[in-house]
């Protein structure tokens, strides 16, 4: 193929990437206006446009490409050519590890073979996944010249929302006051105290957040402000310092922030700063980047594998009738995979499980609901996979795997985050451990509900305990949108006939639910049961659960705090 044809197609895949971002750039920017306007609504749905951009962008460029390659679509030479003048291309963008990754995305949808070779797609990073120096130009720097409340006034005039503030001289005596109980009460300033605050604003539901970290007793403090904005005007909301909070905040069960960087190299690098356990796949999954996080999943992964030795091996936990599900034991990842075969009484289809992944994807999870990647021809080392696991996968997804070589493909499988199962969980901690986490879990449900999610099964295997001791959902086969389901008081019996009954002697259509049933299915531990029923009355009370459907029904956006409530600075004023 042609030096000239090539650098066209290597130009066609970047304008494809470029017109790609351009758009998200562009539902990214209209997100402080929907901030501005409390327009609520329409944030949610630049949020579902952007994650579809991705998807789109690819459906239409492909075909683009495949009438440039012509008879070179399988050639490996003219993919090994068309990489390096792709590379060239893309050398000198601030953004050039997404580019990379749009090159990969292009090559797995239009290479005949599923190949996952360097040569041909940057498996490795063609250059450092994250900088070594931060740039300066990144952040606001606030020496510690002035006095506390100097500095939190000028940061409030550097990032005006463009509302008024609400109580903006309560605000800063709220800020200066966190700054004293929990940084100045065991460090002093000096000289070389300074604090920086990420220049761009971080957007999710009904708040805005900035970033920040200040250096102080020889060490990088970091911190989070959210903002929020109701009818009032703008407000601070609470300061954060507390490490596990941040991450909660930045978790991967809580839906993408939508916040505009030029650099993200550069803003996960600053991240990763504050928030230090996360992994930077993590950081791109929560930033936006989902697609290149996946690719910065794959690489962490990979490099895991080649510096360990365990094998594969079934998951814990009670065996799902769906979905066949193992895990690497040195690695914090599950893999699951859609059966061939559902048991009764399941009855749905391998789509239709994709499908509800997809729902679950496109909506807020509001921290109670686990990110997955999906894969499609996933490879892992054949001599990696324990004997009980290789039976289990032939008896249960045998259409799915193929054998390469020395590898094990799998044509397609969910990764997600591994949790304690809540069952498990419940069997060995302690009362009141036990009693902390049913009530958790009854938060959860009733904060999905919120987001307008109803789980459908709600047996505990079908919820995690993360290592903070949140319980999060994950099994999502049967999950539908709140608002499609009939929630029903249950007919009391008053013949004998009735009493006796073998069958339910009432009418059920698909989408009824009778939340007095719950009480019999959700918690087995019996020494928690009875707490649970009593400290959670509103599960079972089928108004209640009417009552969260009509406020969504009305367009009410019910906002999830990713911190607990009690440390905002106005717990009564709502927003």
């Amino acid at each position: 193929m042609p030096d000239s044809s090539l650098l066209a197609t290597a130009r066609v895949i970047l304008k494809g990437y470029e017109d790609y971002i351009a758009e998200f750039n562009r539902l990214t920017l209209e997100i402080p206006a929907n901030f501005v306007r409390r327009d609520w609504k329409r944030l949610q749905e630049n949020h579902r446009q952007r994650l579809r951009l991705y998807k789109n962008q690819l459906q239409s460029i492909i075909p683009v490409c495949e009438e440039h390659l012509g008879e070179n679509l399988a050639s490996e030479p003219t993919w090994i050519a068309l990489k390096s003048e792709y590379l060239n291309l893309i050398s000198g963008k601030g953004d050039r590890e997404l580019a990379a990754t749009f090159f990969n995305s292009v090559f797995r949808k239009t290479f005949p073979a599923p190949t996952i070779d360097d040569a041909l797609m940057f498996v490795e990073a063609p250059f450092d996944e994250i900088p070594e120096k931060m740039d300066e130009r990144l952040y606001n720097n606030y020496p510690a010249t002035g006095s506390l409340k100097d500095i939190f006034r000028k940061i409030l005039d550097d990032f005006d929302f463009g509302v008024p503030y609400f109580q903006k001289e309560k605000d800063i005596d709220h800020l200066v006051q966190g700054v004293q109980e929990v940084i100045l009460s065991r460090y002093s300033a000096t000289a070389d105290t300074t604090t920086q605050v990420l220049k761009d604003i971080f957007y999710r539901n009904k708040a805005a957040y900035l970033i920040g970290r200040t250096f102080i007793g020889k060490k990088w403090m970091p911190f989070i402000i959210p903002f929020v904005h109701n009818a009032k005007g703008v407000f601070a909301d609470t300061l954060i310092f507390d490490p596990n909070i941040m991450s909660s905040i930045f978790s991967y069960t809580r839906s993408y922030f939508m916040v505009h960087t030029s650099t993200p190299a550069q803003t996960v690098l600053f991240l990763n700063s504050v928030i230090q356990h996360k992994r930077p796949y993590e950081i791109y999954n929560a930033i936006g980047f989902n697609k290149h996080g996946k690719t910065a999943f794959y690489r962490d992964f990979t490099r895991h594998l080649r510096e360990s030795h365990d094998d594969f091996v079934i998951a814990r936990g009670i065996k799902g009738m769906v979905m066949t599900v193992f895990t690497l034991p040195s690695y914090n990842i599950v893999f699951k995979l859609i059966k061939d075969h559902f048991d009764p009484p399941k009855s749905m289809t391998r789509q239709q499980v994709k499908e509800k992944y997809k729902m679950v994807g496109l909506h807020d999870r509001v921290g109670r609901m686990a990110d997955t990647h999906e894969f499609e021809n996933f490879s892992l080392p054949l001599n990696r996979i324990s004997a009980e696991l290789m039976s289990e996968l032939n008896n249960t997804v045998s259409s799915l795997l193929e054998i390469q070589g020395k590898n094990l493909v799998i044509r397609h499988l969910y990764i997600e985050r591994r949790l304690t199962p809540l069952n498990l969980y419940l069997e060995k901690c302690s009362l009141e451990a036990a009693r902390s986490a049913v009530d958790d879990y009854a938060r959860a449900i009733l904060q999905m509900a919120q987001a307008n999610f109803f789980p459908g099964d709600m047996m505990t295997k079908n919820f995690g305990v993360t290592r903070q001791n949140r319980v999060i959902f994950y099994d999502y086969d049967e999950i539908d949108f709140l608002t499609n389901m009939n929630f029903r008081v249950k007919p009391k019996p008053e013949t004998y006939d009735q009493i006796y009954a073998s069958e339910p002697w009432y009418e059920i259509h698909e989408n009824d639910v009778f939340p007095e049933d719950f009480k019999r299915f959700m918690i087995g531990r019996a020494d928690v049961k009875a707490y649970f029923i009593q400290s959670n009355p509103e599960l079972f009370d089928p108004v209640y659960w009417r009552e969260i459907q009509s406020k969504i029904i009305n367009g009410e956006l019910i906002h999830a705090f990713p911190y607990p409530e009690s440390m905002r600075f106005r717990p009564d004023e709502k927003i």
